[in-house]
């Protein structure tokens, strides 16, 4: 399957000069003629397609690959960063981070050769001195809307938004909030979410986090809520669940929803614990959570605003994101065992240790399997079924992973760290 395009021209814009205070106003340069992807099937966001990391259906791409077998292409990724691959028609959209020059960028892609189509410096200088040795200066992944794209980072103490165009021209940024951790200083890692006309971004810290939405076009901020004044990791995310559409957060000590139009806080239940790092994820008017920091939960909440519990453990998913497919929660712990629970009620299927060590990136589901991957580069494919562990191949590339794979027309875009720490993008396929 391949994802099919559109030619879309795209006109140069000089952006509202009366705008917002903290839109940066420049002129987007009338590029070549882009491509504009099928959104049945490019992975735009975080999450991906269905935005609960389940691939478009119809999609089979490789399970097994190796340094010499089923490679498409590889290229070098300069500077460093756990956000993951994006797919937009024919680019490949990765943000990155070169510390020592202190700059955080944009960088696309070719889909079809791997060569790096382009690169956008957004922002430079004034890093955080400190963050969580697992973090980065590049660990919020890029959300696209199909025309623009979205990229979250943080620095100056507070956390900027930046929208460019396809060809990596900078249409506008703005200052999201302020952002200064100190009791945990471990940076930031929340990826921005897009809903009808709005981009969403999440900045939980303790002095006082928020959300707070923009219009995609012209970055006018439309709404800002406030957070409880706790530290958390959790992107949020759109899902129809209960009969409307909810904005999803966990973490604060909370499970919460959102109405995404407006801001305003739909429901919220106490549960999981104050930091979590995993995206909510849903099964028909149920939505479910773990994390974390200091306690270890998992916890299945009935969205219909009752605020009941349905069922919680004490697993503990806090930087991976969980996966609810055809009536089951799959997950993958930190120390890297594999769940299957019922979710109507919490009962355990069947549970597998992977072994390789502690999980960061989130799994993906296509092709009836789960895609899960180790700190160690280790990838485990097996069977997305309730009946027992099915193990359908174990891969090897690089040393370090931490970043969530993309899946789209039947390819795998994979970020892993090789020697000496030198990051690499592979494009995965079968016979490639």
């Amino acid at each position: 399957m391949v994802c099919r395009s559109l030619p879309v021209k795209l006109l140069g814009l000089l952006w509202l000069l009366a705008g917002p205070a903290g839109v940066h106003v420049v002129w987007a340069e009338a590029p070549r003629e882009l491509t504009a992807p099928d959104r049945r099937s490019d992975w735009l966001n975080w999450r991906g397609p269905n935005f609960n990391g389940v691939a478009a259906a119809g999609e089979s791409p490789p399970t097994r690959w190796s340094t010499t077998e089923n490679i498409v292409w590889k290229a070098a990724v300069p500077g460093r960063g756990h956000a993951s691959p994006v797919v937009i028609g024919d680019l490949v959209v990765l943000a990155t981070a070169e510390e020592q020059r202190q700059e955080q960028a944009v960088l696309a892609f070719d889909r079809r050769t791997g060569r790096q189509a382009w690169k956008t410096v957004v922002s430079t200088g004034r890093f955080p001195d400190k963050i969580h040795r697992k973090n980065t200066h590049a660990s919020a992944t890029v959300a696209s809307d199909g025309q623009r794209l979205f990229a979250a980072f943080y620095r100056n103490d507070s956390i900027e938004l930046s929208a460019l165009s396809l060809d990596g021209a900078r249409v506008w940024q703005q200052r999201v909030g302020r952002f200064l951790p100190r009791r945990y200083e471990y940076g930031y890692a929340p990826s921005p979410t897009i809903y009808k006309s709005l981009v969403i971004v999440a900045a939980d810290y303790e002095e006082g986090g928020h959300l707070t939405a923009f219009d995609r076009v012209t970055g006018e901020r439309k709404w800002q809520t406030p957070r409880p004044r706790k530290l958390s990791f959790s992107s949020p995310i759109v899902a129809r669940v209960a009969g409307r559409d909810q904005l999803l957060i966990s973490g604060c000590d909370l499970v919460a929803s959102y109405d995404p139009s407006t801001g305003k806080q739909l429901w919220a239940t106490p549960g999981t614990t104050m930091a979590t790092c995993g995206t909510m994820v849903w099964d028909d008017d149920l939505v479910f959570a773990s994390g974390g920091y200091p306690k270890s939960e998992t916890i299945c909440v009935r969205a219909d605003g009752s605020g009941r519990v349905v069922w919680k453990n004490n697993q503990k998913c806090y930087e991976q994101s969980m996966l609810a497919h055809d009536g089951y929660l799959y997950a993958v712990s930190d120390g890297g065992i594999a769940y299957c629970w019922r979710a109507r009620d919490g009962q355990t299927m069947w549970q597998s240790r992977l072994p390789g060590g502690a999980v960061s990136a989130s799994p993906v589901l296509a092709g009836g399997n789960i895609y899960a991957g180790n700190e160690r580069g280790t990838v485990f494919v097996f069977r997305a079924t309730p009946e027992r562990f099915q193990l359908v191949a174990q891969n090897q590339l690089g040393r370090e992973l931490f970043a969530t794979p993309a899946v789209c027309g039947d390819q795998i875009f994979l970020r892993v760290a090789e020697q000496g720490r030198q990051e690499m993008l592979y494009c995965l396929g079968s016979g490639g």
